[in-house]
């Protein structure tokens, strides 16, 4: 008899233990921007099922994942870069790498997370297990001269390419050996201020805030240099004050075209991906912030800085034409689609909450309460280059 309580005793004990079995496929969080926490949320059940404190500044903050989707790397503002479990619902570990930073990228085969930054300017590259600090790359343009980096995108062969905001140059640095890196550099322009990466990762865009055009790199082809596109864009006219830099990650690439912010206009430009040469303009309600293709590439939603930050309109890429004008709330600051594009959920920041539509019907499927949301990511991302 005291062996089979025993036995049950371990057993239960045993059941006591055990985590509830959780997929990460469909799981995601939301930046709440104003209190230093993420909400975990799932997408099939589009509700949240934890949230967690003490992130530290997020008042700009972006997420890569793993390749199994278990953990997120939250970039904050104030350098620090958080390792999150998403299954335990829990910060792994946290470090203050840099005093002012933007975003990350996670190398190709998963092993390196790599920090942009501001101040001091440059790259910093850490083992995505341990956090370790392996390496940098100081953003040093010119002896004693260190850049803001912006626009950091993974490629293959573990490289990550990013611009250079002071510098006005596209570098790319090999972490093949994570210690040693080696950085190629290439002109772009005036005031690259973000970039992206084509889904096949092939192409590399900088946005230029200095001058009109788009600086391309071929990383397929780096020894071509880099190439001006769209250069005589806005020729001549005169630019609207700008409310709000455009996210180039937001960029979208949909029927073989990307669709493209224009930067102080009320346009999202269409660009032929394999010639890059303008097709066409698409008036809009205020000056693009993001503009986001849903995953079969059907639609592209926009939304915009203020004033017209309470708008989204939904772009028919059949068509050409804004199809739909939604109002989902108070300053929509982010989009997110789910993983095949049934539905999108937004951050409406002044509103506190977060909002899904179904994206067939435009019809309002699910909200739920978060301080002041901004950016949605979803772990579908692990699997993407340039997310």
């Amino acid at each position: 008899m005291t062996r089979l309580l025993t036995l049950l005793l371990t057993l239960l004990l045993a059941a006591c233990a055990s985590p509830k079995l959780r997929g990460t496929g469909d799981l995601g969080l939301v930046i709440e921007r104003a209190s230093g926490q993420v909400t975990l949320v799932d997408t099939s059940r589009r509700q949240p099922y934890a949230r967690i404190a003490g992130l530290g500044d997020l008042s700009h903050a972006s997420v890569v994942y793993s390749r199994d989707g278990r953990y997120a790397y939250v970039f904050g503002r104030d350098g620090g870069l958080t390792k999150v479990d998403l299954l335990e619902a829990r910060v792994v570990k946290r470090v203050l790498q840099s005093g002012n930073a933007i975003g990350g990228a996670i190398s190709q085969d998963g092993r390196i997370v790599v920090a942009q930054n501001y101040t001091p300017g440059g790259i910093k590259a850490f083992d995505a297990e341990t956090l370790e600090l392996l390496s940098e790359v100081p953003a040093e343009y010119a002896p004693g001269s260190l850049s803001k980096v912006v626009g950091l995108a993974d490629l293959s062969g573990n490289r990550f390419a990013y611009a250079l905001f002071d510098g006005g140059e596209i570098w790319v640095s090999d972490f093949s050996d994570p210690r040693r890196p080696q950085t190629q550099r290439y002109p772009a322009g005036q005031q690259p201020y973000d970039g992206l990466v084509t889904p096949d990762g092939r192409y590399y865009l900088a946005g230029l805030f200095g001058e009109d055009g788009v600086a391309l790199l071929d990383t397929w082809q780096p020894e071509q240099g880099s190439r001006r596109i769209l250069q005589n864009y806005g020729r001549g006219e005169e630019k609207l004050p700008v409310f709000k830099m455009p996210h180039l990650r937001g960029w979208a690439m949909a029927q073989g075209n990307a669709y493209l912010p224009a930067i102080g206009r009320h346009e999202v430009l269409v660009v032929a991906g394999g010639s890059w040469q303008e097709v066409a303009r698409i008036k809009v309600k205020g000056q693009p912030v993001f503009v986001m293709a849903r995953p079969d590439g059907r639609q592209v939603w926009v939304n915009y800085a203020f004033p017209d930050n309470g708008w989204v309109e939904v772009i028919d890429t059949l068509s050409g034409q804004v199809i739909r004008i939604l109002a989902p709330g108070k300053a929509i600051l982010h989009m997110e689609f789910t993983p095949r594009g049934e539905a999108v959920w937004l951050s409406a920041r002044d509103d506190n909450r977060v909002v899904i539509y179904d994206t067939a019907t435009f019809e309002k499927v699910g909200e739920f309460p978060a301080q002041a949301p901004s950016g949605i990511f979803f772990t579908s991302r692990g699997n993407r280059t340039g997310f």
